[in-house]
């Protein structure tokens, strides 16, 4: 049975998709970008500020799931250029300090809202 999950504590759609999705006992996390969800503007000018905000929502949505980040299993990153890599790296890791997920990392020809960085995830708990 597939169940919506929505918080005010991260950024609404902007388009016809939910923030997340659970299915069992796993939660598909919707791509996230780097938008303050009070006032629905982009934060940060660079990589890691806007790595930070993306976390940050992520992990209001796994929440009101009653999923955490040690939930993670798999991790899905776009950035606008790769050579963020080693500052996104830096964020990301403050994050994930412990049996960080899987990971894939593309540079994406342009994201939404001309942003730096977008993350999705899907987390389990067993």
């Amino acid at each position: 049975m597939k169940e919506v999950i929505y918080t005010e504590a991260a950024p609404k759609p902007i388009g016809p998709y939910s923030q997340a999705v659970r299915v069992g006992n796993l939660l598909f996390v919707a791509g996230q970008i780097p938008v303050d969800p009070k006032t629905g503007e982009v934060v940060g000018r660079d990589i890691r500020e806007q790595t930070r905000q993306v976390l940050e929502n992520i992990k209001a949505v796994l929440e009101a799931a009653g999923y955490t980040l040690d939930d993670v299993a798999m991790a899905f990153v776009f950035l606008a250029d790769m050579g963020h890599f080693p500052a996104f790296n830096e964020v990301y890791a403050q994050y994930f300090k412990e049996k960080p997920p899987a990971r894939v990392t593309v540079q994406a020809a342009r994201l939404p809202r001309d942003v730096l960085v977008e993350i999705a995830v899907i987390a389990a708990r067993g």
